[in-house]
């Protein structure tokens, strides 16, 4: 049996690839790998990547040209919007051609003017939810070929795991953080009026919720100032009735 060199050489490079993304440490250096590891992936010459938060709300994370942040804007403008198209059916959707594909002819007019000739855009699932969408361009019409497709997909499934678990170990780090600093500033309020810390932890809930702020930031005020956000004097007490 024949071995493919290249063929080898490919899934080494993709398997680390994969690895990179998986090393991440920050939501933001997870996006900025994924966008680089794609373009490296099929060769293409620009990529961007989409998220997606609740409610539906879009977000550019990441791109490897300004070029694609143009495009995914022209996009909304005029009302074209492949990459979406390829969200809502849930699978990859590639354009060999803007020039001769009549389904986005105002789209394809502008990728043509930009210098974009192929596109592949993926949607990144995580648990059957849409997580977000990335997209690979290249300046030759027929530059990908459907292993390249193929290939685009397996690497937005690593990059919704990856960014799935950036997500998670920031939102982590948040609320440790925002623990440390509830403790600091409860310890302020105990040493400062006696309070024991039920009573102190009541105090900065009572503060946030009349302020409309976060826990989490009531304590930094406090902690930064030696005052509750309403502006109290250091030394004067705050009012403790229920």
């Amino acid at each position: 049996m024949q071995h493919d060199p290249s063929g080898f050489s490919q899934a080494v490079e993709f398997a680390q690839l994969a690895l990179t993304l998986h090393d991440a440490e920050h939501v933001d250096e997870t996006v900025e790998s994924v966008v680089r590891s794609a373009v490296l992936a099929v060769r293409g010459d620009a990529a961007g990547l989409v998220l997606s938060h609740r409610g539906g709300r879009l977000e550019v994370a990441a791109v490897t040209d300004p070029v694609v942040e143009t495009i995914y804007r022209r996009q909304l403008e005029t009302g074209e919007d492949p990459m979406l198209a390829a969200a809502a059916a849930g699978r990859p959707l590639h354009v060999p051609d803007v020039m001769t594909d009549p389904r986005w002819p105002q789209l394809s007019e502008v990728l043509s003017e930009l210098g974009l000739r192929s596109v592949i855009h993926v949607p990144m699932l995580l648990g059957g939810r849409g997580a977000g969408i990335l997209s690979v361009y290249a300046a030759l019409p027929n530059a990908f070929s459907a292993d390249d497709v193929a290939v685009t997909h397996i690497l937005a499934r690593h990059a919704s795991v990856a960014v799935a678990t950036a997500r998670r170990q920031e939102n982590l780090a948040q609320a440790i953080d925002a623990r440390k600093l509830v403790g600091q500033a409860m310890g302020i309020l105990m040493e400062r009026y006696g309070l024991d810390g039920d009573r102190a932890f009541e105090v900065l809930k009572r503060y946030s919720q009349d302020n409309r702020t976060k826990l989490r930031d009531v304590a930094q005020h406090l902690i930064q100032t030696r005052q509750l956000p309403t502006g109290e004097a250091k030394d004067q007490v705050p009012p403790f009735t229920a």
